[in-house]
């Protein structure tokens, strides 16, 4: 993200913030990616003293919205703008097997920005899609078709267990707690490696842009790296005789 990009971001968070204090009641932002919620983390010295919340829809949902506002503060709740929707084929018998790509085409396709999608689950001849609730019928009138197969879009209470991406849990062996060692040993990467991926601004720890190649995560972090996926470190196991570290994690499937 620009420099410019970044300052006019960091403005509209402040501007929804202040809002919200003012005028006494809930602003959202749109959905907001990886390199967007770490300009939010930055922001929030300026507006500390506003609470928020983050949601995407499911604890699980790497987009989330910010709120500003809380309910001890204004004295009501207020649901987040989100919709779920699941997208189904029509004749599932001789639907193609569609990607997260292929879902994420048509719906920009159609004409949709990307910041009124939240995440994206796909399941065995469908897929649920968190939106924000002004598009939500949009995407059930207009969406019939990704790549050559017809579907349709409903709305849905909400997304099953069976959609939900699985975590594995496994466990690796470290030389230390630094945050290059242990991406190296997760993704089966070099050190230089995921060096450089610290580097390039693709890897966040809960949120946050992490280009510290030292920095030790804590318990529970979840780590994210662009291109690689996303784990949660769950820490330090034991020590081998060989002097290692096995650390737990668990994988998003």
């Amino acid at each position: 993200m620009e420099k410019d990009e970044e300052k006019l971001l960091g403005r509209r968070f402040i501007e929804l913030a202040e809002a919200s204090e003012t005028q006494n009641r809930y602003t959202y932002t749109d959905f907001l990616g990886l390199a967007e919620l770490d300009v939010f983390h930055r922001t929030l010295r300026e507006i500390h003293h506003i609470p928020y919340a983050l949601f995407g829809g499911h604890e699980l949902c790497e987009r989330q919205m910010v709120r500003f506002g809380s309910s001890e503060i204004l004295g009501y709740e207020e649901d987040f703008p989100i919709s779920c929707l699941k997208i189904s084929a029509s004749a599932p018998k001789f639907a193609e097997t569609l990607t997260h790509r292929d879902y994420l085409g048509a719906l920009i396709n159609l004409g949709i920005d990307r910041k009124v999608l939240g995440d994206i689950f796909v399941s065995e001849k469908c897929a649920f899609l968190f939106c924000e609730d002004s598009i939500a019928d949009f995407i059930c009138d207009e969406l019939t078709r990704v790549r050559h197969t017809e579907v349709s879009a409903a709305r849905a209470e909400q997304i099953p267990e069976s959609a939900i991406p699985a975590l594995t849990e496994r466990s690796v062996q470290i030389s230390s707690e630094r945050i290059d060692a242990l991406i190296a040993a997760v993704l089966k990467l070099s050190r230089n490696s995921s060096q450089e991926l610290l580097r390039s601004g693709r890897v966040f720890i809960d949120g946050r842009l992490c280009e510290n190649s030292s920095k030790a995560p804590a318990p529970g972090c979840i780590i994210s790296v662009r291109g690689h996926g996303r784990f949660i470190y769950d820490g330090l196991e034991r020590t081998t005789k060989k002097g290692r570290l096995s650390v737990k994690i668990r994988e998003y499937k």
